[in-house]
């Protein structure tokens, strides 16, 4: 049953047959009564401010060019700090690490025993 309107009248309203089965239909996908879902239709037209004349396309349009706007802005401010912040600091930190390392490294070379001969691996111990 309605919540809060169980004590109500009803009341009629005309309709032509092909509108009245049209709302039936819909008011089942809402799950709902029909008293219900013109309530809930009549709410979300007045909590929105809009009318069911007004075509929402170019409301939604006019949303999503905003949205692209500002994503274009943070994407701009982005960079900006990229530029502006992040280059310069990485650019001091590797001048700052060049300093500390040593400028020329020694060279690690692999002595190898040339007194040995390769093909003997092992030998007998003498007693």
């Amino acid at each position: 049953m309605d919540n809060g309107y169980e004590k109500e009248q009803f009341t009629t309203i005309s309709f032509k047959s092909s509108v009245a089965k049209k709302f039936r239909v819909f008011s089942k996908k809402m799950g709902a009564s029909n008293s219900m879902t013109l309530l809930m239709m009549l709410d979300f037209f007045e909590v929105n401010n809009m009318s069911p004349k007004e075509s929402i396309g170019p409301t939604v349009h006019t949303l999503e060019n905003l949205i692209k706007k500002r994503v274009s802005a943070v994407i701009a401010i982005l960079r900006d700090m990229e530029k502006s912040q992040t280059k310069p600091t990485v650019a001091m930190m590797q001048s700052l690490f060049e300093e500390v390392e040593p400028k020329s490294k020694p060279l690690l070379v692999e002595k190898k025993n040339l007194d040995i001969d390769e093909k003997v691996r092992f030998r007998e111990k003498e007693l």
